[in-house]
């Protein structure tokens, strides 16, 4: 399988539908991360009038940027139209929020928001590792080249461990997330079968991970400023930075 099918797999209905219903609400410390996320753009942004969800999925973070952000206008872009269609329902009654089924491993989808931006804040949860790292960086700059000056970008993100130990770590706690969180809905299934399950999924095969601290290097290096983690959890990061300034040339370290 080439590194675009293993990415497009996510386009499948299928697919798509599996870890919508499957995995993303057992996703650990699901709450404190959106938590953590809202408190960094209050903690950065004087303001929020636009925001773009890129790799939106089930639009979870641009729904929790709206419970602080009201009349915001939203921006949420996904390949999937599965993905798309989670997010229209969540988001339903929502009128500042617009869908954009587009493909960001396409330099194109920047055509698709252009006219939108500058953007105060962009984020993008569990999406870019899915991209070789060639690609990753060029994300990041078109991101960089979409954001107004001073604005945000937080990726909330599959990371690689640097360490044996440390994968397994993040699969024996995700496996018993997801026991724990599919006993809760009246499932049977023993915590083999879910583990199992988590190691043969179909889209694991798409992940291409990338360490924490490469992924912050590279921001700095496109320009990024105030560059951080701002929460870790094994093999799950949130991490970003803003645009630099016109007088603020210099990343903070």
């Amino acid at each position: 399988m080439s590194q675009s099918d293993r990415y497009t797999i996510w386009a499948n209905q299928e697919v798509s539908r599996a870890f919508l219903d499957g995995v993303r609400g057992a996703i650990p410390l699901a709450t404190e991360q959106l938590d953590i996320l809202l408190r960094v753009i209050r903690a950065t942004q004087e303001r929020v009038d636009s925001f773009l969800d890129l790799g939106c999925g089930n639009g979870i973070l641009g729904w929790t940027i709206y419970r602080e952000y009201p009349t915001a206008k939203g921006y949420f872009l996904d390949l999937s139209e599965t993905m798309i269609e989670a997010a229209k329902e969540k988001l339903k009654g929502q009128e500042n929020a617009r869908f954009i089924l587009k493909d960001f491993g396409l330099s194109s989808w920047v055509e698709s928001v252009a006219e939108y931006a500058p953007f105060d804040v962009i984020v993008s949860g569990f999406s870019i590792h899915h991209q070789p790292d060639d690609r990753k960086q060029a994300i990041y700059r078109e991101i960089y080249d979409l954001l107004k000056p001073g604005g945000l970008f937080l990726n909330l993100e599959h990371i690689a461990s640097r360490a044996d130990w440390g994968k397994r770590a993040f699969d024996d706690l995700f496996v018993d997330a997801l026991y724990a969180f599919h006993r809760e809905r009246g499932s049977e299934k023993s915590r083999q079968e879910i583990d199992r399950e988590y190691y043969s999924r179909g889209d694991k095969d798409a992940n291409i991970l990338a360490p924490l601290e490469l992924q912050c290097d590279w921001l700095r290096e496109i320009g990024f400023v105030e560059v951080d983690c701002f929460m870790k959890l094994f093999e799950i990061a949130l991490f970003g930075g803003l645009r630099s300034r016109p007088n603020n040339i210099t990343c903070s370290q």
